[in-house]
């Protein structure tokens, strides 16, 4: 059974484009290191200070291989200190998800 990480991450209002680098490193070394990456999603309009990141794994025994293979991969370890340096992050939570809808239906144009 998959499984979906949701993190949501309070950001300093300041440092969304910090947070966008973060995000598009992230978006080379997670899946490197074996997450299917959904995306990263900063504040648009609304809150300036809320953003996701969300991928999918197979499960929490998968999960932590995949987390010690993104610390020790270059761009994981060197995007860790990145969001250190720069404090952009002011708080992060992380949940692990099942999907209870599907199989969903196909998309209809209108």
């Amino acid at each position: 059974m998959t499984i979906t990480c949701f993190i949501r991450y309070e950001i300093d209002p300041f440092g969304k484009a910090d947070f966008e680098e973060y995000a598009r490193n992230w978006g080379q070394a997670i899946p490197r290191c074996g997450a299917d990456l959904i995306g990263y999603f900063a504040p648009h309009e609304g809150s300036a200070t809320t953003a996701y990141g969300v991928y999918n794994i197979e499960n929490l025994a998968a999960y932590e291989a995949y987390r010690a293979r993104l610390a020790a991969d270059p761009m994981g370890r060197e995007n860790y200190e990145f969001a250190q340096a720069k404090k952009f992050i002011r708080k992060e939570d992380r949940i692990f998800l099942k999907l209870a809808s599907g199989p969903h239906a196909s998309l209809v144009q209108r």
